[in-house]
């Protein structure tokens, strides 16, 4: 390995990124109608470089969901060591739902081109509950959720979040409001005190 190859992979990433960021917003702004050309001129590189890394639009498409969920989790990995697990894995969940309804878009435009957000993506689906699930062991341990709540229930109670956020288009009050009365169920039950 020489040591010009290196800054070409550097370049190379970089220009990635730049494309994939320039999708999201052309995509946002445009709709399937927007062309590879029109994502090229956002992102300041030619043609090659986008058919070089996406060989199609779908292609470019699944990856900005990949994109995305990586970042997702990548937070929740930084927050496995938050000295307050309760409000971490809480802040998480706040999180993703409100991260659903940025995303809407670009999967109801993928749902109408006939691609499967969900394709290719076994791997990063593996590694988002793995994440979610330090959180929620973390979370557990401090007394912060109940003991009982299992990773299927709280997977489930995400994606519904999730989707009703998404096709509701839910504003800030009501996601607020409707995550507390979940948040609520989410904690441990306390006692209640003895009737005289």
């Amino acid at each position: 390995m020489n040591g010009e190859d290196r800054p070409r992979r550097a370049d190379a990433e970089r220009n990635r990124e730049r494309v994939l960021r320039a999708a999201e917003a052309v995509l946002a702004r445009d709709g399937l109608s927007a062309s590879m050309r029109t994502i090229a001129a956002e992102a300041g590189v030619g043609l090659g470089t986008i058919y070089r890394n996406f060989p199609t639009q779908e292609a470019l498409y699944q990856a900005i969901i990949v994109r995305r969920t990586h970042a997702l989790i990548a937070e929740a990995a930084e927050l496995a060591d938050a000295p307050d697990a309760g409000q971490a894995f809480f802040d998480y969940f706040t999180h993703v739902v409100e991260h659903a309804v940025r995303t809407k878009a670009i999967a109801d435009l993928l749902a109408r081109a006939g691609i499967d957000p969900k394709s290719g993506m076994a791997d990063v689906g593996r590694d988002m509950r793995h994440a979610v699930e330090t959180l929620l062991d973390r979370a557990q341990q401090a007394g912060a959720v109940r003991p009982d709540l299992r990773l299927p229930e709280l997977m489930a109670l995400l994606a519904a979040m999730c989707l009703g956020a998404e096709h509701s288009q839910w504003d800030t009050p009501l996601r607020a409001s409707t995550l507390a009365v979940v948040f609520d169920g989410l904690r441990p039950q306390r006692a209640s005190p003895a009737v005289p």
